[in-house]
């Protein structure tokens, strides 16, 4: 499997996908521990992956969505955007709207 096909993979397999440097438990940069920090508060479980762990991943995402910063968000297979798009997003409630749009729900707690 190439990087394209991973990436595909994972984008269409999980209904949220952060690529981010560092982890959700430790991202390694302000805007995607921005990100981690506005998903974590809406709820969403998400599926984080570190670009910091493979060059290829990190080329390769920049590629696949034809947008040349990290971290970037993808819901339901369709690319969102990065920390600056997904803040205003969420400031706006649009983000949340998406999730629901989606049906993708925070789990009942």
């Amino acid at each position: 499997m190439n990087i394209e096909q991973f990436i595909d993979n994972e984008v269409k397999s999980n209904d949220v996908v952060l690529f981010m440097k560092g982890t959700p438990q430790f991202p390694q940069c302000g805007f995607s521990g921005q990100v981690v920090q506005i998903l974590d508060h809406v709820g969403i479980p998400y599926k984080g992956l570190n670009v910091l762990d493979s060059m290829e991943l990190r080329e390769g995402i920049k590629v696949y969505s034809n947008w040349p910063t990290i971290p970037q968000l993808y819901v339901k297979g369709e690319f969102v955007g990065g920390c600056d798009i997904i803040r205003e997003m969420f400031q706006a409630g649009e983000l949340q709207q998406l999730f629901a749009d989606k049906g993708v729900a925070a789990p009942a707690g």
